[in-house]
């Protein structure tokens, strides 16, 4: 059976046929996150930090960290700042270390500068997961060595110089090429997660079928595990987590073996909770002072104040039972254990049955 191993320095991650899913979390990433770029612009850490822990706490088995920010109050200063070349390999390597300080999950170093991947790879303790080589020729001249360099395994998305074939029989063969070109560096086909490119279903009706049948392509032919930007199937459709919550475990039967993902429900606003309060006073229903918002929130189906594992993680963690790669359900029947009271944590019953007069 294809595996393909990330490690940090003391925790490994196995992505494989055989293996339960693997969730990469994607949320420390600056890119279309203004705020977060901002904050990292100041060389404020504190919200790479928080993502990297609840995402951790919400189930991700490996991180995605990505540069890709624009730091546009510094480009005023100084114009090298508008060049990605200049400003991500310094914040790719502090990134990696930031988040190695916190947490023990292996990493996947994701940024389209390749100064950026090697300043993450030399910073990242273990065997990272490089994100991502093309079909492209310059982008394979580029990141191919660095895959045999460091000896890491590499995401190979199915693009090249043509750009996004809608054709999947297309995607199939730039994959293909990858894999070979890959071979003739001595990077086995084990050392290969292909991403197929998830079209948005909004756009493309067979967008999920074309998905479905290249993963059972990939894997049959060429023996290699893949990935996926999994929110991309929803992109621009209501209800957004329906529709992922139905794609995943698909794509997981068709033999997809991980997804780039945010697995984390976000806390409700504090906006959202107040709105909701002042609906329930205006029908005249009277609220008891000392309710907490935590509760109020549970109460009326508006979620947590907390980041909590999303709905996408349930889907994952069910499909993985019914696949069989949860032994006895283990880690189903943790998931949905309900987290203790405070004041309670460590009590429990004795015996687990009713006693006998």
């Amino acid at each position: 059976m294809t595996r393909t191993i990330v490690e940090s320095a003391t925790k490994t991650a196995i992505i494989g046929f055989d293996q339960p899913f693997c969730v990469i979390g994607e949320r420390i990433n600056p890119t279309g996150r203004k705020k977060l770029a901002a904050e990292l612009e100041m060389g404020d850490f504190s919200t790479v930090e928080a993502d990297a822990l609840a995402q951790v706490a919400a189930g991700a088995t490996v991180l995605d960290i990505n540069s890709g920010a624009v730091f546009s109050n510094k480009m005023a200063e100084d114009p090298r700042y508008a060049d990605n070349n200049f400003v991500e390999p310094p914040l790719m390597k502090e990134l990696v270390e930031r988040v190695q300080a916190i947490t023990d999950a292996p990493l996947c170093i994701d940024s389209s500068v390749p100064a950026a991947l090697e300043a993450g790879l030399a910073a990242a303790k273990g065997r990272p997961l490089l994100n991502s080589v093309t079909g492209e020729e310059e982008r394979l001249e580029l990141v191919l060595p660095l895959v045999k360099k460091y000896n890491v395994p590499v995401v190979a998305i199915s693009n090249d110089d043509t750009g996004i074939s809608e054709d999947p029989d297309v995607r199939f063969a730039v994959a293909k090429k990858i894999v070979e070109r890959a071979a003739d560096f001595g990077i086995p086909a084990h050392d290969i997660v292909v991403d197929p490119l998830v079209m948005p279903i909004g756009a493309m009706g067979t967008a999920g079928l074309q998905v479905f049948t290249l993963v059972r392509r990939l894997r049959e032919e060429l023996g290699v595990n893949t990935t996926c930007g999994a929110s991309n199937i929803s992109f621009g459709l209501p209800n957004r987590h329906g529709i992922n919550n139905a794609f995943l475990p698909m794509a997981m039967t068709a033999g997809m073996t991980s997804a780039i993902m945010n697995p984390i429900a976000l806390p409700v606003p504090a906006s959202k909770i107040a709105e909701k309060k002042a609906e329930i006073e205006a029908a005249g229903i009277f609220l008891p002072e000392d309710m907490d918002d935590e509760t109020f929130c549970q109460l009326f189906g508006l979620g947590s104040t907390k980041p909590r594992a999303g709905k996408e993680m349930e889907a994952i963690r069910a499909a993985n039972f019914l696949t069989n790669n949860d032994p006895s359900g283990g880690e189903w029947i943790r998931f949905n254990r309900a987290p203790a009271k405070d004041g309670e944590e460590g009590r429990g019953r004795r015996g687990g049955g009713r006693r006998r007069g």
